[in-house]
């Protein structure tokens, strides 16, 4: 029977993983995505949209669906979906790997503030400047809407919700970008004080890039923590070894 491989996925990683475990003859592979992007773009294999209820709708899917392994490869900070594939896999049995690319590194000239949430970023920002990018996404801004003296550039693939702060403009943007436009960006909206989830990845690390030459601060939220007893693969070819598919 065929190996069927179930991608929690949404990230670029996930994508070609999706891809390359699509062109293997007799490996069957799906992905899904839990509906937050209203245009995802296309995934090799099958695709599911929407949630599990919760890790016993998890786990009862992939008894009734018969994976053979289980790949979450969601946001660095899916925490819940993270700590649920990791209950789901426990309780059926079913090998499981975490994909996560590697977090970002500060290098010479980085004037980096890490936090530990958005809360802490919101409480960082009054003494760091007064004209905020945040690149945060589109959930959590109500974190910042008490900081009413502030000016904020949000950016994000769909429209934020709110609550947000009264002072907002927003943009619809999807990476990679490049250093030169985010340099312009900083400099278009006089950005004194940029805020980032530390998602890694090359697609939106230019921003990093561009604040460091502007001698900008950047606010920094850390990780959530994976689960007691779970670890990462940082790549795809990572992926594929664990589930004993490595090489050609």
């Amino acid at each position: 029977m065929s190996p069927h491989v179930l991608i929690l996925g949404g990230t670029t990683e996930a994508r070609r993983l999706a891809a390359d475990l699509a062109a293997r003859p007799g490996v069957r592979v799906t992905t899904s995505l839990a509906g937050r992007v209203t245009r995802p773009g296309p995934l090799a294999g099958d695709v599911r949209v929407g949630g599990f209820g919760g890790a016993d709708g998890l786990a009862a899917w992939l008894r009734e669906q018969r994976v053979d392994a289980l790949v979450d490869a969601t946001h660095p900070f899916a925490a819940s979906v993270t700590a649920n594939a990791a209950r789901a896999a426990a309780a059926t049995g079913v090998p499981a790997v975490v994909l996560r690319r590697p977090g970002w590194r500060p290098g010479p000239g980085d004037r980096w503030h890490p936090v530990p949430s958005l809360a802490a970023a919101a409480q960082a920002l009054p003494a760091l400047g007064r004209r905020v990018l945040l690149t945060t996404g589109r959930l959590g801004l109500a974190a910042f809407a008490h900081l009413t003296d502030l000016y904020f550039v949000v950016r994000s693939v769909e429209p934020p919700e709110p609550p947000m702060p009264p002072h907002v403009h927003v943009l619809s943007a999807r990476g990679p970008f490049t250093v030169a436009g985010e340099s312009a960006l900083l400099r278009g909206h006089r950005i004194d004080v940029l805020v980032t989830k530390d998602s890694g990845g090359e697609a939106t690390a230019a921003k990093l890039t561009a604040a460091r030459e502007l001698g900008l601060p950047v606010v920094i939220v850390r990780r959530p923590p994976l689960p007691e007893g779970v670890t990462a693969v940082p790549d795809v070819p990572g992926v594929l070894e664990r589930l004993g598919l490595g090489g050609p």
